[in-house]
């Protein structure tokens, strides 16, 4: 009897440890070690890690992905993962590891910045136009020699068709008084316009500027600026984030998130698609941050400061926003919110 109780206690005893071992806490046992402890890395580098282990536990295979692509991994569990590829932002390194029969899953999380330091801009001024004082300017776009301008404000926010030389609005779409109309973009016959908290985008015929249909945002919460590459349309939402959005169906796809060399930028709002870059303008900045639409690198900054100050000043004057581009080399066109005056300015680097 005492034999039969002593081997039932300890087969409980057994169990019990097993399944201790099994129902841990996987973060206890095991971690993710980063070679030289890096929390950040650019997308040139090549990225070591290994598994050790807190408590001893034999570790017989582990599996690596990153951000759910997988990495290679050699004999002795040590992994690797080039960045050169990725996105900027967080990702998250994750490991799928084999040890006394069962398996656990932990993550680490490694911020990828870029390679490259942006280069700064200065710029000069060619040419002054008119621009109307009551437009609180949140996009702005060519098509030709006419000028498309979206502005916002509640009860006040409207859809644009202007003469750019002159200032003269041609044309003036007034939004519903519940709408804070925000960035624009023109595809083939299409306008689309955001709205700024109200998860609704508006589609226009472009010809008559007659509202032709609307979008909802499935994915971001706000609408900030807008432009397009011929194909994908990219739009910001206020924080480090441009989406990229189905033209067809304007779902949000994916995204990249704005890093320069060392760190994030927020704040993303007016967009203009520019050679084949993204330029952007960055709220309450006097600056336009040239991107790389593929990963979100800033590769260069276009410094505006001063000016704010070339424009006529009054109590609702507010911040550098709407860049518009005709397609001629280091040439754009600028304005801001409540400004009187439309710039064209040419950029070059800055010595």
């Amino acid at each position: 009897m005492k034999y039969t109780t002593y081997f039932a206690t300890l087969l409980i005893v057994i169990f019990c440890s097993s399944c201790d071992t099994k129902n841990q806490d996987p973060n206890s046992l095991f971690s993710i070690e980063i070679q030289g402890n890096k929390k950040a890395v650019s997308n040139a580098d090549t990225v070591t890690f290994t598994i050790k282990s807190k408590k001893g536990n034999a570790i017989d295979a582990v599996t690596y992905s990153v951000n759910g692509e997988k990495a290679l991994a050699n004999e002795a569990f040590q992994g690797s993962f080039n960045f050169s590829n990725t996105t900027l932002g967080d990702k998250v390194i994750s490991a799928e590891i084999e040890s006394g029969g069962n398996k656990y899953r932990i993550s680490k999380s490694i911020t990828v910045l870029s390679s490259v330091k942006p280069i700064v801009y200065d710029y000069k001024i060619l040419e002054t136009y008119p621009h109307a004082i009551d437009a609180y300017t949140q996009g702005l776009e060519f098509v030709g020699d006419v000028l498309y301008e979206s502005t916002g404000q509640y009860r006040a926010s409207s859809l644009r068709k202007t003469d750019y030389k002159t200032g003269r609005v041609e044309k003036n779409i007034s939004l519903d008084g519940q709408y804070f109309a925000e960035g624009l973009t023109i595809v083939k016959n299409k306008l689309f316009q955001l709205t700024w908290r109200e998860n609704m985008g508006f589609i226009y015929d472009l010809e008559t500027l007659e509202k032709t249909g609307t979008f909802a945002y499935n994915k971001s919460k706000q609408g900030w600026g807008l432009c397009n590459d011929g194909t994908s349309l990219y739009k910001s939402d206020g924080t480090s984030k441009i989406w990229k959005l189905n033209s067809e169906t304007l779902a949000e796809e994916s995204y990249i998130e704005m890093y320069t060399n060392t760190s994030k930028i927020d704040n993303v709002n007016e967009l203009e698609w520019v050679n084949g870059a993204i330029y952007a303008n960055i709220y309450l900045k006097p600056a336009i941050a040239i991107i790389n639409p593929s990963n979100g690198a800033v590769k260069g900054v276009i410094n505006l400061k001063g000016l704010k100050k070339k424009v006529t000043q009054h109590n609702k004057l507010d911040v550098l926003n709407g860049i518009a581009s005709k397609g001629e080399p280091n040439i754009i066109y600028v304005t801001g919110k409540n400004w009187d005056k439309l710039f064209k300015i040419e950029f070059f680097e800055k010595k």
